[in-house]
């Protein structure tokens, strides 16, 4: 029988003194660090600087590579690394961004995480990387094995489009997937955290186990310091100020200036963050529902408003509802080979809309709200720089409306911030951090920035920021909305940041004030020799806005301009393209 060793009464309190300082991440890293030392022998402690090898040979790895948008991805692939540590393995966990491709081929077992972004796409981060793998560069890997989670939201129509396509390709080049793809919705974290522990199972049992496995997340934008931005679980506290509606008489939109309060005046934001809001539903929104489905209990109509999803529709919703209501027309809708129908039902209705064509008196309020995705915070680009405007934030929000066929219908956020607070309203936000979409460190460097309507408001924080800093770099606008005389966001500043010499140049696309549209990449065709000549001199080009029309869009039009600008064919220019991404100086955040 092997006797366990105990620890004396003194050995035990320094232990457990000597255990406060450390994180449960470190922790994992201790535990493989003494055990290798326990296999060495116990020769003693390694000096501090020194890293403990067990063996002249690099141990066996697991790759987890992530593409991501939101950061999500980064966070569940870490999570596999540090379940591989726990148990004795070496996993890196790599973006898609910063991963040498010229590595693959060599690669055993192969995890990957990806989001899906705008109809189907890969995160634009990750772009260059899924390109690559279905390229004629691509090597094969008949080595190796995989497995693939994908994140996304059924309510867009190619849902996990961007994991399918990998989960397909790794196969065409060989590699063995090891686990079935798992698709995860908005409401990820117990599917993925399942998958994890599945993943790590299934491939330890192909791996060696290292002598003291380390934690590696490599990503290619660091954080520098950690700001005190609070989170989704723990927002900070703020109230509403000043709020300015932006459009002028006359106009279809209605777009609003909102400035958020902080508590104190530390800065906790970089121009190209995002601010996420808590948000609440409508109190009469919520009372329709109740009313349509007879709930008499108070505590069902505080979760609806606090934590159920009602304004956004998915298809997921409509199955449900129509197996609980035996609507036959909804049934119908789910069904397979449906989906043009479905959407057109969807695009402009709420979850109120089908309770109230489809009212089923009785249902019991659990099994409704199980049918609903959870409440999510609302992220918008932060229109402001803290330099600028210490303790405060500056949002540009667009009312979205929905025109029922019931009652017009507002979104969750826009109508919760644009109206329904009053000013000097407590407000729950916190700041997501955007690495991806920052201003270059040298201000000597020329920046494009296109927008179009809200897809503005991060460079307002750009100009911002260069200006209480002194900057005058080159920098070139475009900017795009519906009328000159009702819809130039922010004119006026435009102008005087033009007439101060922080903005250099600005093109300008209003597509209703002509019999033809014209839309901002039409603008960057017109200039597109001078578009060319400023990448050629090293210009950073940055795109904000709608992610289904505009940034295609400008993205077809930027192929375009290299190809007949640069005298390239279109392979060519795509791969022009995919460089710029590759160097950070193709840089967008579209939604």
């Amino acid at each position: 029988m092997q006797l366990i060793p105990t620890l004396t009464a003194d050995q035990m309190a320094r232990l457990s003194s000597f255990a406060r300082e450390f994180s449960p991440s470190q922790w994992v890293w201790i535990s493989g660090y003494f055990a290798g030392l326990a296999q060495a022998g116990g020769a003693g402690l390694a000096p501090a600087q020194t890293q403990v090898v067990a063996s002249s040979s690099a141990p066996e790895q697991a790759l987890v590579l992530y593409g991501t948008e939101t950061g999500n991805a980064k966070g569940l692939a870490k999570k596999v690394v540090e379940q591989f540590a726990s148990r004795g393995f070496e996993a890196r966990a790599v973006d898609m961004e910063a991963y040498k491709t010229r590595e693959l081929k060599t690669e055993k077992h192969i995890i990957v995480i990806t989001a899906t972004h705008g109809e189907g796409d890969p995160p634009d981060p990750a772009r260059p990387f899924f390109e690559f793998l279905s390229s004629k560069k691509a090597p094969k890997l008949n080595q190796a094995h995989f497995a693939v989670l994908g994140l996304g939201d059924t309510s867009y129509e190619f849902f996990c489009k961007a994991a399918h396509d990998m989960d397909a390709q790794l196969e065409t080049l060989g590699a063995v997937r090891l686990l079935d793809r798992v698709d995860c919705d908005v409401d990820y974290e117990e599917t993925a955290h399942a998958w994890i522990e599945q993943v790590v199972e299934a491939f330890s049992t192909r791996m060696e186990p290292a002598s003291s496995p380390s934690l590696h997340v490599e990503s290619p934008h660091a954080v520098v310091g950690e700001l005190a931005h609070g989170s989704e679980d723990q927002p900070l506290h703020a109230t509403l100020g000043e709020r300015v509606l932006l459009n002028g008489r006359g106009s279809d939109k209605a777009t609003y200036h909102i400035e958020v309060m902080l508590e104190n005046d530390d800065p906790i934001h970089h121009p190209g963050d995002a601010l996420g809001v808590v948000v609440e539903n409508d109190v009469a929104l919520v009372e329709e529902i109740v009313h349509a489905l007879g709930f008499n209990s108070n505590g069902a109509a505080e979760k609806l408003r606090r934590e159920c999803e009602l304004t956004i529709l998915t298809p997921k919703f409509i199955k449900a509802y129509g197996e609980a209501a035996d609507a036959a027309e909804l049934k119908a809708l789910s069904a397979e080979g449906n989906r043009d129908a479905l959407n057109a039902y969807i695009n402009n209705r709420q979850i109120v809309d089908v309770v109230r064509e489809y009212p089923v008196q009785g249902m019991a309020p659990d099994l409704f709200t199980g049918m609903l995705r959870p409440l999510k915070p609302r992220l918008y680009s932060i229109a402001s720089s803290a330099e600028a405007c210490p303790g405060e934030i500056h949002l540009t929000v667009a009312e979205v409306v929905y025109e029922s066929p019931l009652a017009k219908r507002y979104g969750v956020a826009s109508a919760y911030l644009n109206h329904r607070l009053e000013e000097s309203a407590a407000l729950r936000v916190y700041v997501e951090p955007n690495t991806r979409f920052r201003l270059p460190d040298d201000p000597q460097t020329p920046v494009i920035m296109i927008g179009a309507g809200t897809g503005v408001a991060p460079y307002r924080a750009f100009i911002q920021e260069r200006e209480v800093r002194g900057q005058e770099g080159r920098s070139w606008l475009f900017f795009g909305d519906r009328r000159f005389r009702t819809d130039f966001l922010y004119q006026a500043e435009w102008q005087q940041y033009i007439k101060d010499g922080y903005l250099t140049r600005m093109d300008v696309a209003f597509s209703r004030d002509q019999e033809r549209k014209m839309y901002v990449q039409h603008r960057l065709l017109e200039h597109g020799k001078e578009i060319f000549a400023w990448l050629e001199e090293g210009a950073i080009l940055y795109v904000c806005g709608d992610a289904k029309h505009m940034a295609p869009d400008v993205h077809n039009a930027l192929i375009r301009i290299v190809a007949e600008q640069g005298g390239h064919d279109e392979e060519a220019a795509r791969e022009y393209v995919n460089a710029l991404t590759a160097d950070k100086r193709y840089k967008r955040d579209v939604y």
